[in-house]
């Protein structure tokens, strides 16, 4: 039973009782001298001579009045550990839980391909990194609460952040990312490699709650690890992999600025390998035309890995029942020492 009753009994620095039905024992000696308080005789069973000499020595206030000083020293030892029973509590300073996200990793193309402008961002034409920055960057201000780290990749793969809660520097790095900074080339299967390896370097080995967003519009062609091999790596270590396949159909001009579609021509994504990876990890494979397209693809990671709510402010409760039972404790040994102090 734990119920807070500080309007019921206030005492000074107590804000919750944890047993305060103990309370009810209060009255409990009164209630058993009243119960075996033996009744009057009509007559003395027994009368001696020097009986109205006795009266006179216990009327004079030798022994009565020092066993009546010793009885009220009682009852308030009884009534302090009436108190200490009921385990008075205080309420000590808010306290925030600490919260444990998920660890996700950006893997974003900077391949020559990524270089394409067939974006259209804020009704201007952009080339496709730019979609993703603006897209992953907005992404992350969703993430409060996981630990996020960034990886590029084109011809090798770079680890831009580790795996960190500061989110702002992530974006910071991806910022400053170009086109063609690690290689025109692709390497997919390099970079979910070198995702593998920094997760498990965070000593975090929490399953389910990992995830790798890797984002490319091309094919694999550079790098030493094959991308389905480093699928099956990434399931070993309970790691997800969603793809994201980042670029439009056909060929496309630019006509006053905006991107202009052509029917036909060939489409250099391998989104068979994509959905591959995805599928044998657990995660899910998507394909981005365009802007709106792929900022609707991070809103349903964002549903796939939700973010853990804040954790509510605690106030840890302080056991304040030592005070009275120590005071108790030295009031009911005096109650007893007291007459014999007398006596001698």
């Amino acid at each position: 039973m734990d119920a807070r009753i500080v309007n019921a009994f206030a005492f000074p620095g107590v804000d919750a009782w944890a047993w305060p039905w103990l309370l009810l024992a209060l009255p409990l000696p009164w209630l058993l001298r009243v119960a075996w308080r033996p009744s009057r005789m009509q007559g003395a069973a027994l009368r001696v001579p020097f009986g109205e000499r006795l009266d006179g020595i216990a009327g004079q206030g030798g022994i009565a009045r020092h066993a009546g000083g010793g009885h009220w020293l009682a009852w308030l030892g009884w009534i302090l550990l009436c108190v200490a029973a009921a385990r008075p509590q205080q309420l000590g300073p808010p306290v925030v839980p600490p919260q444990s996200g998920r660890e996700l990793m950006l893997a974003v193309d900077l391949s020559g391909s990524m270089g394409d402008e067939d974006m259209v961002l804020g009704n201007q034409a952009v080339d496709r990194l730019t979609a993703a920055k603006a897209v992953i960057a907005d992404f992350l201000d969703r993430r409060a609460g996981d630990r996020v780290g960034l990886i590029v990749f084109g011809q090798r793969a770079y680890a831009l952040t580790p795996i960190t809660a500061d989110l702002d520097s992530v974006r910071q790095q991806l910022l400053d990312t170009r086109v063609g900074l690690a290689g025109r080339e692709t390497a997919i299967g390099d970079a979910i490699g070198l995702a593998v390896k920094r997760m498990q370097a965070s000593g975090n080995d929490k399953h389910g709650e990992r995830a790798l967003v890797l984002l490319t519009d091309g094919v694999n062609t550079a790098g030493q690890l094959d991308p389905l091999k480093a699928a099956e790596l990434a399931r070993a270590h309970g790691i997800r992999i969603h793809t994201i396949a980042l670029g439009s159909s056909g060929t496309t001009l630019s006509v006053f600025g905006l991107p202009i579609r052509l029917p036909g021509g060939g489409d250099d994504i391998d989104e068979a390998t994509l959905q591959a990876i995805a599928r044998s990890t657990g995660g899910q494979s998507f394909r981005a035309r365009d802007t709106v397209e792929l900022a609707g693809i991070y809103a349903q990671i964002d549903q796939l890995e939700p973010v853990p709510r804040a954790a509510q402010p605690v106030r840890p409760r302080i056991e304040r029942y030592p005070w009275p039972l120590a005071a108790a404790t030295a009031l009911l040994l005096l109650a007893v020492l007291r007459p014999w102090r007398r006596l001698a």
